[in-house]
């Protein structure tokens, strides 16, 4: 689930984190408020909530490719929108998966924080499947506590990493009851195949015309853009500021993502990421069927809401497990028999930024179904 940090290069001289790009860290507002569309379906308070909680859950690019259906009040489909698929980077719709079964996780949260327990009935037998999972809510005392400060504050960090491997024991509190979970550290012989593999398998990407194109779609460089939008990859979500975020805003599009230069400076910034991190969490599944993989969503979520309170921050680098050969290597090569699902870098950060990732209002994703529908 890769979303790529970029600097701008104005007249050969390049603003790098060493230079004016930090000037600022609070992102530009948007020009406009999001409008939600004629005929939006109403909502109970609680619904909306839930909803807009669900939806922090992060995605590849930022697609945000989650669609609910309401056929009766706390009573939902959970769709998966095919419009907002990355099938040159993820053409089995795998990490889309992924996705949604961090939705699904955040979802569950917020209601149970909000005192609903949720009742889940499995649509989906395939990845492209419209329609995943039907839940219902209910009001249940008993309910296990839930902070939701995590989901609120949780937040992808590329830079910053501090080079001290992560301590035994905070893997084991991160992971503790999480099955699939394995942690090598940069030293080690498979922690230094991945800082090689995943520079090369993002090279091979970066110059894979069909990927860069598709990331094109994804990255909203003006405030308008993001504003109309409210998804997709902005300067602020790639934690460029300051007078580099201000000539990004204001000088790119989604033509200079094609250019050599653009690809270039994308390879240097992966570099310098790879370069620094207390290792690499990795995040194994039985299989690769459809529950499955949405169980695996879940299970990063539950770690990703958990990482800040620590000082540690992850970063998804999964380049390559998208692309060949690297993907028939990747098993062989750490010694694990499971299909990986996640390749997470991270590390101890003394920063941790707030969230700055645009999100579609809640009204933008919800439709009206069959009133009454029988829910079992």
């Amino acid at each position: 689930m890769n979303r790529r940090q970029f600097w701008p290069a104005a007249g050969g001289v390049l603003l790098t984190t060493g230079g004016l790009a930090y000037l600022a860290t609070k992102p530009p507002q948007a020009t406009r408020p999001p409008v939600p569309p004629a005929g939006a379906v109403p909502l109970l308070p609680d619904e909306r909530e839930i909803l807009r909680l669900a939806a922090l859950a992060p995605s590849g690019h930022n697609t945000q490719p989650w669609r609910v259906t309401r056929h009766a009040p706390f009573q939902w489909t959970i769709g998966n929108d095919c419009t907002r698929w990355l099938p040159a980077v993820d053409p089995a719709q795998r990490e889309t998966m992924l996705s949604m079964g961090a939705f699904m996780q955040n979802l569950e949260s917020a209601a149970n924080y909000l005192g609903y327990a949720c009742r889940w009935q499995l649509l989906a037998d395939n990845n492209q499947a419209a329609s995943m999972v039907d839940v219902k809510l209910a009001k249940a005392a008993g309910l296990p506590a839930v902070d939701v400060t995590g989901l609120l504050r949780r937040r992808t960090l590329r830079t910053g990493y501090r080079d001290q491997p992560l301590a035994p024991a905070d893997v084991r509190a991160l992971t503790a009851g999480e099955p699939g979970y394995h942690f090598f550290r940069r030293a080690s012989p498979q922690g230094q195949w991945l800082d090689a593999q995943t520079l090369a398998a993002n090279r091979q990407q970066t110059y894979r015309d069909a990927a860069e194109q598709e990331l094109s779609r994804w990255v909203r460089f003006s405030n308008q853009e993001a504003a109309r939008h409210r998804d997709g990859l902005t300067p602020a979500s790639m934690g460029i500021g300051g007078v580099a975020g201000w000539w990004v805003r204001h000088f790119y599009s989604p033509a200079t993502v094609m250019k050599t230069s653009f690809r270039e400076q994308s390879m240097a910034q992966v570099a310098e990421q790879v370069g620094q991190s207390g290792g690499w969490l990795v995040l194994t599944s039985p299989d690769r069927a459809t529950p499955t993989l949405l169980d695996a969503g879940r299970r990063v979520q539950r770690l990703w809401t958990q990482v800040r309170g620590c000082g540690i921050a992850v970063h998804p680098m999964t380049q390559v497990l998208e692309e060949a050969p690297f993907a028939q290597q990747v098993n062989g090569a750490l010694g694990l028999a499971e299909p990986i699902q996640f390749l997470l870098r991270c590390g101890y950060v003394n920063d941790y930024p707030e969230p700055v990732a645009e999100r579609r209002p809640v009204e933008w994703f919800v439709q009206n179904g069959a009133v009454g529908r029988n829910m079992a």
